[in-house]
């Protein structure tokens, strides 16, 4: 598998914006140990004891720290690179916080996007782009059913719909300036990826489930849980980060066919409740105890979301490799090493995925 994919991006210039934030980081270590030659674009990491800064030492990535909001900074840094691949990570990612900061959620998502990809229509050469946006981005109507590419779009929270005003926003130019008809003259291919939550070592976010978790357990603490009876499509980040890999090298070799969205997400039988989660996790950790706090929750968070996968497994040639126990496992696993050995570990986990 290693060899497969690494075939494609072996000394590209592989530009990621959002590195410095937790899947960003482990999309650019991925990327590091293919080979290929990347520069990231992104704020500063806003965590008290950041993933990224792990890894700064080894210079996985030429770093710019600038806002995605930077259009004229933007532009310059892509024209000078002249990326051959693109993955766009860059983005305010976190429901509750959209809640605070609606407006300022729907600029950096939306209008980030856009001002990537106008940066894009001018560059002169080949480039693929994988626009990375959320499982969140449809009409969630919280019924058992399994949400394809082809469903409608929508959103409850701030966060929510400005994904799905992102999928819109990547339609457009993909319409206007990027159409799959006259690829020969425009040379760009993008597409979207919609990934389920994601969970891993090195994240430490406010208001996510593991870092909660793990953060309580640290420190001995009760598990405060908002929502045991929501159901997530939960993956270890290796999935999907896999899965962007593989449509991006996809996109490079038939831009037309590949020119559309994906969701990546566990098998039907991995979509675990919170609290299935949390179990696990205490097991894996040994030892700890929870508590529901649902009572205190006045902000809507939606309570079952479910992904049809189908397309990335028939077009793709992707599928999970962990079950949703292993994935809780390999998370948990990061977690208990000391800081020392975290970026190895990271970069071992990662050669221990491609060999699963």
């Amino acid at each position: 598998m290693r060899q497969d994919i690494r075939k494609f991006y072996e000394g590209k210039k592989v530009l990621v914006t959002g590195h410095t934030g937790f899947k960003g980081t482990w999309l650019s270590a991925m990327l590091h140990i293919l080979g290929a030659k990347v520069k990231g674009y992104a704020l500063a990491p806003e965590d008290s004891k950041p993933f990224y800064d792990l890894f700064l030492t080894y210079k996985i990535v030429e770093s710019v720290i600038a806002d995605i909001r930077n259009k004229e900074k933007l532009q310059e840094e892509i024209e000078s690179f002249q990326p051959d691949f693109i993955f766009h990570l860059a983005a305010q990612p976190l429901v509750r916080r959209s809640y605070q900061i609606p407006a300022e959620t729907f600029e950096v998502n939306v209008v980030g996007t856009a001002n990537l990809l106008e940066a894009v229509v001018n560059l002169k050469k080949k480039c693929n782009i994988v626009v990375v946006t959320t499982d969140k981005v449809y009409e969630n109507k919280e019924k058992h059913v399994l949400y394809k590419e082809n469903d409608t779009l929508g959103g409850y929270d701030p966060y929510s719909t400005s994904k799905a005003c992102t999928e819109l926003a990547v339609n457009s130019f993909r319409s206007s300036f990027f159409n799959p008809k006259k690829y020969e003259f425009h040379q760009k291919a993008i597409a979207s990826a919609r990934a389920g939550n994601v969970i891993g070592g090195g994240d430490w976010n406010i208001d996510r489930i593991v870092p909660d978790i793990i953060r309580s357990l640290q420190q001995d603490k009760i598990i405060e849980v908002r929502n045991p009876k929501s159901v997530r499509p939960w993956q270890h980040v290796l999935e999907p980060i896999l899965g962007y890999l593989k449509l991006g090298a996809s996109l490079n070799e038939k831009p037309k066919k590949y020119s559309k969205a994906y969701n990546f997400g566990p098998l039907p039988k991995d979509h675990l409740t919170v609290k299935q989660l949390v179990k696990m996790a205490i097991k894996n950790w040994g030892g700890g105890e929870w508590k529901n706090i649902s009572s205190t929750n006045k902000l809507h968070e939606a309570a079952l979301l479910k992904l049809n996968i189908n397309r990335a497994k028939k077009e793709l040639k992707w599928e999970p490799k962990l079950n949703s126990e292993e994935a809780i496992r390999w998370a948990i696993d990061w977690y208990k090493q000391p800081g020392s050995m975290q970026a190895e570990f990271t970069f071992n986990q990662i050669r221990n995925y491609f060999i699963l």
